[in-house]
């Protein structure tokens, strides 16, 4: 039978195929601002998330009222996913809760989605967004216990530079809630945060509350990228070592006069560290994916593997035991009723993996774009590095990126004409991946490598 669209699905489709190629009058509108022009006002966001109201692109674009975030909908989600994520912990933890979940807030997931991350931080704590007549969001309330029905999760809050600069009224009203929650009369046991502080404040430990960390103010990074592509480290926990120090900073209206004030506590980061069972990353565009830059292992892989460091050692795997990451993506089921899917993240790089690096489709496209497509390949051949250092990456992944980038001749010499360093790197990334043991190979197979690479 053949199979129609529904009404008005093609109307939309061609309005927004309009609407799109109107993109030329990004260029008018960056010569026309040059000039002291005036340039329209417009939403921004996301195409899939927000629809075509973000279009055309090309004008003045503003995101959205901090003093508002979360919003209605982004509210919604975050209880939602919140509420999914737990559920997915209960039950491959035999039913026991989590105690501390890290959560990463970025600035740019933030304003796409009007705060999910945030949302989903106050689901956790069991709190809700208190409104002002004017509908600004003026604090959060502790839901009580006896209507949360569940313990109060702790919760590090990983915050990016930039969201740490540009939500300084956010950072202030989580940092009073989880103050409040630490001193709220409840049994430990039904608040995981008023016992950590408890904890901390028994060794003599100072703003044991301190819930929001970020690099040293006015800085910005984890710096494990920059280590990873340098290749500059031996063991794995060395990166979760690394992010931990470049993220021991607290915020909050207790740490200074001006909202950007910081002060480096890193026993109340260890302590959240090691009680840390689950980290929370939301991925905010279709247009990329946690395998396409670095900062996804970088940051959140690496915070894994710091909490990771910090646990003891599993008696079935003689490791220390494993912290789950779970991933949301924060893009396409935008309604309020949509169902807020939480993936771990080795399903999702599987995915990605399968359906970008390993694609022939998508390396051929990339092979198009001569110089900067190959770039793009070495680029996540070593993000692929990071991964598999700081969570894990199937031996199928590299085995069939070796195929389809190195020992195919004709791919081989496209790369090496196109961009002779990146196909180096593609190169050598799979030789560090088999020197590091992250993947199992034959002899034969290192040895083609070992020539490609001198040659």
């Amino acid at each position: 039978e053949f199979w129609a669209p529904k009404s008005g699905v093609t109307d939309q489709a061609s309005h927004i195929v309009s609407l799109l190629s109107r993109s030329t009058e990004e260029l008018h509108s960056l010569v026309n601002g040059l000039n002291g022009g005036y340039i329209e006002a417009k939403a921004g966001g996301d195409l899939l998330r927000d629809g075509a109201d973000v279009l055309p692109t090309g004008r003045n674009i503003h995101s959205l009222d901090p003093y508002r975030m979360p919003s209605a909908s982004a509210w919604k989600r975050g209880q939602r996913a919140a509420e999914e994520i737990i559920r997915q912990h209960l039950t491959a933890n035999g039913g026991n809760y989590p105690e501390t979940v890290a959560v990463t807030l970025w600035g740019l997931d933030a304003i796409k989605t009007k705060g999910e991350s945030v949302a989903i931080v106050l689901a956790l704590v069991g709190a809700e967004p208190v409104k002002e007549g004017t509908g600004r969001i003026v604090r959060y309330d502790l839901v009580p216990l006896e209507k949360l029905g569940r313990p109060r999760i702790d919760v590090l809050c990983s915050l990016s530079g930039i969201f740490r600069d540009s939500f300084a009224n956010i950072v202030d009203l989580l940092d009073d809630v989880f103050e409040r929650a630490a001193s709220a009369d409840e049994p430990v046991g039904q608040n995981y945060v008023r016992k950590h502080v408890q904890e901390l404040e028994e060794d003599g430990v100072e703003r044991a509350a301190a819930r929001l960390f970020s690099n040293p103010p006015g800085d910005y990074g984890s710096n494990v990228n920059e280590v990873v592509t340098a290749g500059d480290w031996e063991e794995s926990e060395s990166l979760g070592e690394t992010w931990k120090g470049r993220n021991a900073f607290s915020y909050g209206r207790r740490e200074g006069n001006v909202a950007t004030a910081g002060t480096s506590r890193p026993e109340v980061l260890d302590k959240l560290l090691k009680t840390t069972e689950r980290v929370v990353q939301e991925v905010d565009s279709v247009e990329y994916g946690l395998s396409d830059i670095q900062e996804y292992y970088a940051n959140t892989g690496a915070l894994k593997k710091a909490a990771e460091n910090l646990k003891d050692i599993d008696p079935t795997t003689g490791k220390q035991k494993r912290v789950a990451l779970s991933v949301i993506e924060a893009f396409g089921t935008s309604g309020d009723d949509c169902p807020v899917e939480v993936k771990d993240v080795e399903e999702v790089l599987r995915l990605e993996y399968r359906s970008k690096l390993l694609n022939p489709k998508w390396r051929d496209a990339m092979l198009s774009q001569g110089s900067g497509g190959a770039y793009e390949i070495s680029q996540r051949m070593t993000a692929m590095i990071g991964w598999s250092a700081t969570a894990q990456v199937d031996n199928f992944v590299f085995d069939q990126a070796c195929e389809r980038y190195a020992l195919d001749e004709d791919v081989a010499k496209q790369l090496q004409r196109s961009n002779p360093e990146a196909f180096k790197n593609v190169v050598r990334r799979l030789l560090e991946a088999a020197g590091r043991g992250m993947w199992e190979t034959d002899n034969d197979t290192l040895e083609k490598l070992k020539e490609l690479y001198d040659n």
